[in-house]
């Protein structure tokens, strides 16, 4: 079971965002803004000031994990990402075997920081390949070639522990031959984690507007499935099962952090459009950070942070989000976790009828570990998550988001 490493009440992971790019991706919407000037000192005492303002919120928490996300971390200077590291170490209790994460580009500019970034705390690195194609390199306006992602990979590996990178398939003009040779060589470079994600057409990005204008056109949809059973079939016989719907690893080498997330462990989020979740009193609180760069900078000059919203959540809004994000993992939520978070089994979360319709249908399966959705659940997990939530045992299910969580979804690995 991936679920050897569960959050308790006194886990804390911490997600700092760095907003910054040299150019935006077409495929995009996070919250990244090309790279201007740039006071450093000032960016980096307003990270460790926000820092210490949840802190305050969330005393006594054991550290476990770090996450630099963005944006692109690794144009960060390596004495702001030690900063960062050590006034969480100073703030919390640290884990001994805390898992320090920070994203990173390819280019061969950015490459030459990583011995920097190791030797300011950092012990795991997510690498944004995204192709092993110059064509698909191209397709996804991506500036590093493939020589250098492969030269990226070589200089992660001869410093860090535990190094991942992440692929998009489904790509314009790709097929499933296509990707299974790209999979191949992918494999050839991986180590002990691979993030794999499906091309999405998000709002607001440039591929939005070509695929509008009917200018890009993704894989039919079948072939955007068959494209997910090829990734299942390659990774599994490697030894690289899923442990989440995008993620795979050995065994024991999963993302901390982001199994925080999924199980609906506690997180505070610092820097612009940073969201975290910290429980109190039985009752979870949502925050959000100001959006705009420089604005959330202002606003924790003046403040000491920039929360723009803090809202607890009701009952039924904190259900949702345990089942939406645990469905996710290829184990599901464990009993004791959902026993935890909710005070209830599995068979007693949900409307009788609409679970027992999923279980005879083989889209989800419930034993002594807990409540998962199956490999053909998963690839209709909206699907499934509909009828599962329609009608709750926990009550009637609110319209409001879950938290932005970059390194969870289809771009930043985690």
């Amino acid at each position: 079971m991936t679920g050897s490493f569960v959050p308790d009440e006194r886990t804390l992971g911490l997600y700092v965002h760095w907003p910054f790019c040299k150019s935006k991706c077409p495929y995009c919407d996070f919250n990244s803004h090309v790279e201007t000037p740039i006071d450093q000192r000032r960016w980096r005492d307003a990270l460790t000031a926000e820092i210490r303002h949840f802190a305050e919120r969330a005393p006594g928490r054991r550290l476990e994990t770090v996450f630099f996300g963005g944006g692109t971390p690794s144009l960060m200077p390596p004495e702001t990402v030690a900063a960062v590291i050590e006034t969480a170490r100073a703030c919390w209790d640290a884990a001994e075997d805390i898992e320090v994460t920070l994203e990173a580009n390819p280019t061969s500019v950015e490459a030459a920081r990583l011995g920097a970034y190791h030797a300011a705390g950092v012990g795991r690195l997510s690498l944004g390949v995204q192709s092993f194609q110059t064509e698909g390199l191209a397709a996804l306006g991506r500036e590093h070639g493939v020589e250098e992602a492969v030269e990226a990979i070589a200089a992660a590996r001869s410093l860090f522990d535990r190094v991942s990178f992440d692929l998009i398939y489904a790509r314009p003009g790709q097929t499933r031959e296509g990707w299974r040779r790209e999979l191949a060589t992918a494999l050839d470079y991986a180590g002990t984690h691979l993030s794999v994600y499906q091309l999405a057409i998000e709002p607001g990005t440039a591929f939005h507007g070509l695929h509008r204008r009917r200018e890009l056109a993704l894989p039919p949809e079948e072939e955007q499935a068959g494209f997910f059973e090829d990734t299942q079939t390659a990774l599994e016989a490697a030894g690289l099962p899923a442990y989440e719907i995008s993620n795979h690893a050995r065994p024991g080498d999963e993302c901390r952090h982001n199994l925080i997330y999924w199980l609906s462990g506690d997180y505070a989020g610092v820097g612009p459009g940073a969201h975290g979740r910290i429980a109190a009193d039985g009752r979870a609180a949502a925050f959000v950070q100001r959006r705009a760069p420089e604005a959330w900078r202002e606003a924790v000059e003046r403040d000491g942070h920039a929360t723009v919203s803090e809202t607890v959540l009701e009952p039924s809004e904190r259900f949702e989000e345990i089942a939406m994000m645990g469905l996710r993992l290829t184990d599901g939520i464990p009993r004791r976790r959902l026993r935890a978070l909710t005070g209830r089994d599995p068979e007693d979360s949900f409307d009788p009828a609409a679970l027992k319709r999923m279980v005879e249908g083989g889209f989800i399966e419930i034993d002594e570990y807990g409540i998962r959705a199956t490999p053909e659940g998963r690839q209709r997990l909206d699907a499934v998550l509909g009828e599962l939530l329609a009608r709750s045992a926990v009550g009637s299910m609110s319209a409001g988001s879950l938290p932005h969580v970059e390194s969870a979804l289809y771009a930043p690995s985690p």
